[in-house]
């Protein structure tokens, strides 16, 4: 049965700020447990803090795609929202919660298995790979829970409801906080201490998106249209999400190749161009939220000039974030490293990153349009063509000609102007804004 609501109003920037805001607290929340969970094992030993950092970086890998999930969802459950029919908007986080709950049990099977291996792999075979294997085989049985969790994030967006996430990840990690340090010291289970409490936050915040999901009264049985739907959406994104691992991992990669000071500089400033881009995520998001559901609701027009008014807010927001790391030129690197070399070679990367935060704004802005228009398939093919014909084209020339970090940083201004000119042209084009309450 089909239920009304009102379309909303999408673009005011009250109602932007009100899907941002506590959008922006649940993307900081996983990072800032990260650094409790952290803290605590640091002082243990420095294999255990050697170990988490190996084991943390796999599960970092499976929350990326809950995130790729998640981002597809949003436009998806935006639409039916925008059309006026909640109840199909629901229909598609309960899919999605299938899949995100397959894709969780498939992860905690297969890594009872290939734990070892991998962190073998990664940290090569001894103490720390030991310990980071026994501490993943237990953090990963929370993957259903984290995947889960992604899942109710993305429809609740859709919906335009960030209130509830917001609580549901907060409060869950916020216990995973306190009860980290009991069970690691007081308790004496040390670094297994840690992946208890982390899966632990992680089935607790998956099983009240699912309350959640069951108290909206729709049918929470498989739909495999409907998944296979899905899962070619989340294809895309995935796809675009591994052409920039590739660009990022080749820039370190180079980096490295240019000394330790060149790569500890390299770490420092791509380090707080990912800490911008987390917050301009969540600008994106609520673009994801109103743009899907303004196409839902037949208005091309308002959709349109949503675009046009987040990205001007990206652009506000990139202006803000490159002053303050102007003035903070002379101090911030000095947070990270007491090296004076290293602080030397992050000059050389510091007018990029400054230069850098408007154009990202901008860039940032419209993918979360371009995600909430469904028009993935466009910003897959963009990332492939900025990736693998400018980016690392231009890395691997800097490490031929020996052009050191101002290179490196150089390519990734290739890459962000490329992605901001396409972006633009479509903007401009008005072929993404695909009206109805399914992309056709």
């Amino acid at each position: 049965m089909t239920t009304s609501v009102t379309p909303p109003v999408v673009a005011t920037p009250r109602r932007i700020a009100a899907l941002a805001l506590p959008a922006l607290v649940v993307l900081a929340a996983e990072p800032l447990y990260v650094l409790v969970d952290t803290a605590v094992a640091g002082h243990l030993d420095r294999v255990a803090l050697a170990a988490l950092a190996v084991g943390g970086t796999v599960l970092t890998l499976i929350a990326w795609l809950g995130t790729v999930l998640a981002y597809g969802i949003t436009g998806r459950a935006a639409r039916r929202f925008g059309s006026g029919d909640r109840s199909a908007a629901v229909a598609e986080g309960v899919q999605a919660s299938w899949l995100a709950f397959g894709v969780g049990v498939l992860v905690a099977l297969g890594m009872q298995l290939g734990a070892g291996p991998l962190t073998d792999l990664l940290a090569g075979p001894g103490d720390v790979a030991d310990a980071a294997e026994r501490w993943l085989r237990v953090a990963v049985l929370g993957a259903p829970g984290l995947l889960l969790a992604a899942a109710g994030n993305g429809w609740l967006r859709g919906v335009q409801d960030t209130r509830r996430p917001l609580w549901f990840v907060l409060g869950p990690n916020l216990l995973s906080a306190l009860l980290c340090p009991v069970l690691v010291y007081p308790v004496g289970w040390g670094l297994t201490g840690s992946a208890v409490a982390n899966a632990f936050a992680q089935t607790i915040a998956g099983g009240l998106f699912v309350a959640a999901l069951v108290s909206e009264r729709v049918a929470l049985r498989p739909r495999p249209a409907m998944l296979r739907q899905q899962l070619m959406l989340s294809r895309d994104l995935l796809v675009r999400g591994i052409a920039f691992q590739a660009s990022f991992l080749s820039a370190t990669a180079v980096a490295a190749r240019f000394g330790a000071a060149a790569v500890g500089a390299h770490q420092i400033a791509v380090q707080l161009w990912f800490l911008t881009a987390l917050l301009l995520d969540a600008l994106a998001i609520a673009g994801q939220a109103l743009v899907g559901a303004a196409l839902g609701a037949g208005d091309a027009a308002g959709a349109r000039a949503l675009a046009r008014r987040l990205a001007l807010l990206g652009a506000a927001c990139g202006v803000t974030f490159a002053v303050l790391i102007a003035v903070g030129a002379g101090v911030v690197p000095g947070l990270f490293s007491s090296d004076a070399r290293v602080r030397e070679q992050a000059m050389v990367a510091w007018p990029w990153l400054v230069a850098l935060q408007p154009l990202g704004g901008v860039v940032f802005a419209l993918d979360g349009v371009l995600i909430g228009a469904g028009d993935v398939r466009y910003l897959r093919n963009l990332t492939i063509v900025a990736a693998f014909g400018g980016f690392l084209p231009a890395i691997w020339l800097t490490y031929a000609f020996n052009l050191g970090l101002g290179g490196i940083w150089a390519g990734l201004t290739l890459f962000v102007l490329l992605r901001l000119a396409a972006l633009l042209l479509r903007l401009r084009s008005g072929g993404w804004a695909v009206v109805g309450a399914v992309r056709g």
